[in-house]
């Protein structure tokens, strides 16, 4: 399962313009992936960044409000279960 997001301001990955990032939902390894990197905010732009398929760069390039959107994103994966 994924989700698309569309950003409200484009970024450029390896020069070219996006517009939509596509999460896919997230498992215990991708966690686990990324608990070892020190401070809570590096933590989450490697999960994020991770769960879209993109660096780590491209995700710190995104405008707060984008960035956002990815949050809710991920929390709307882990809440899907109680909406059942």
């Amino acid at each position: 399962m994924s989700k698309e997001i569309k950003l409200n301001a484009p970024i450029k990955i390896d020069g070219v313009e996006v517009k939509v990032l596509t999460m896919r939902k997230p498992k215990v390894r991708d966690m686990l992936a990324v608990d070892n990197i020190p401070g809570q905010a590096k933590r989450e732009v490697a999960l994020m960044a991770n769960l879209c398929e993109v660096t780590t760069a491209d995700i710190e390039d995104l405008d707060m409000d984008d960035y956002e959107q990815l949050q809710e994103t991920y929390q709307s994966f882990l809440s899907s279960t109680s909406r059942t």
